[in-house]
């Protein structure tokens, strides 16, 4: 295994991420192609995950408050999906979102990823929207310091 997490750098990269968040994320839902694209990729920070150069993992953070980041767009590969990955891909989210000052990480899960959050020291704050009227989410945070 040569785990490498980096943002998208070729045209075949990026083609590959957003084809992978609209497989997992937009596909399942019955959403058009595009639908997987929002105006905060233009801004966010990516990140993939490569195993032996195969896409593995992606995320998106965004800069929702002074201090707070919000990690959006969290997907990983189906056929390789409990492998750790996941852990991996949002280990690198959180020291990057920490090491540029920030102090609280918040995120909307979807109901079935709540229990993968919960695992990487995520608490639960409230039911927060319903994505296209059908996938209920709820709103989390993971606070890095108290001080």
């Amino acid at each position: 295994m040569s785990i490498v997490i980096r943002t998208p750098e070729t045209d075949r990269e990026w083609q590959d991420y957003y084809s992978l968040r609209y497989e997992i994320l937009r596909k399942p839902l019955n959403q058009p192609l595009g639908s997987e694209r929002n105006e905060g990729d233009q801004t966010g920070k990516h990140f993939a995950l490569y195993d032996s150069g195969e896409l593995r993992a992606i995320a998106r953070l965004d800069q929702a408050e002074p201090f707070i980041s919000q990690v959006r767009f969290v997907a990983v590969d189906t056929r390789v999906q409990g492998k750790g990955y996941g852990r991996k891909i949002m280990e690198a989210v959180e020291q990057y979102s920490s090491s540029n000052g920030n102090v609280k990480m918040i995120l909307h899960a979807r109901d079935y990823a709540v229990d993968f959050y919960l695992r990487l020291d995520y608490q639960l704050i409230e039911k927060s929207h319903k994505l296209y009227g059908v996938l209920q989410h709820f709103l989390m945070e993971k606070n890095y310091r108290t001080t």
